[in-house]
């Protein structure tokens, strides 16, 4: 489904400040699998994510997606079949339309083409619908800017914005770090049954050790633009928190001294 083959990203390249932000980096996901992903601020991560976006093209390797060679595809091109939702709520939507507009931006965008120049019914009952099952009470505030909303409800409003049509690939970058407790919680249930209920093939980055190894099929931690840790199964199942952090150290000569990740905190 998604075949990552070798990719390297040199920034600044030939400069005093050049720096290899990913580094011969391979990965493969199944249709349908859901990987989280963790590791240290500057791993390489949202770097991974952007690559797989096409917000730049990579200095070397292949990035493939459903069979289709995409490496030196367009953003736009690529944004029709990826979804993607940010830390920051404000991301992926126009604060100043309506959550109704929103919505049917990213419907037209990638069931049309172009928005109408008026609204479908039958699309507006389907969003009104969609909202309806989250239990927020959205679906009654239809007419309301994005910007006026709370930063949980942004983000479900992001979420189905990028699963209204299944996208092919489903990338979450520390899409609830930004939320409290509570509210985190809630969107984190709203997203893995969106999920579920789509089959949808999942990267999703964050910082909670603890949350990575409960959430999705499989685990990967990232160090220096590389990927040094791959578990799964009943190895993934039975991993403390502990385990993984003597792996890592094992693994990069390192110690893990990021707070967020130890202290389990999104």
């Amino acid at each position: 489904m998604l075949d990552i083959k070798g990719i390297t990203k040199i920034f600044a390249k030939g400069t005093p400040n050049e720096h290899t932000a990913l580094n011969d980096l391979t990965l493969h996901l199944d249709k349908g699998e859901f990987v989280t992903i963790v590791g240290s601020n500057g791993a390489g991560k949202s770097t991974l994510f952007n690559a797989i976006c096409g917000t730049f093209f990579v200095d070397g390797g292949s990035i493939s997606l459903d069979n289709t060679d995409i490496t030196y595809q367009k953003e736009h091109k690529r944004s029709k079949v990826i979804g993607r939702v940010f830390q920051d709520p404000m991301r992926g939507t126009a604060p100043n339309l309506t959550i109704e507009e929103n919505i049917a931006l990213a419907y037209a965008r990638v069931n049309h083409g172009a928005l109408g120049k008026a609204l479908n019914k039958q699309d507006v009952a389907l969003f009104r619908e969609k909202l309806e099952a989250f239990d927020m009470g959205l679906e009654d505030r239809m007419k309301t800017k994005v910007g006026l909303l709370s930063g949980g409800q942004r983000q479900v409003v992001t979420l189905l914005m990028c699963t209204i049509v299944p996208p092919k690939l489903l990338l979450l970058d520390e899409h609830t770090a930004a939320l409290d407790p509570a509210t985190s919680d809630k969107i984190m249930k709203i997203t893995n049954s969106m999920i579920s209920e789509n089959g949808l093939t999942t990267l999703m980055i964050t910082h909670n050790i603890n949350s990575a190894l409960k959430t999705g099929t499989r685990t990967v931690m990232m160090d220096e633009g590389g990927i040094i840790l791959d578990i799964s199964g009943a190895e993934r199942a039975n991993m403390k928190l502990n385990d993984l952090l003597t792996m890592y150290s094992q693994r990069s000569n390192k110690v893990l001294d990021n707070d967020r990740m130890l202290l389990g905190n999104d």
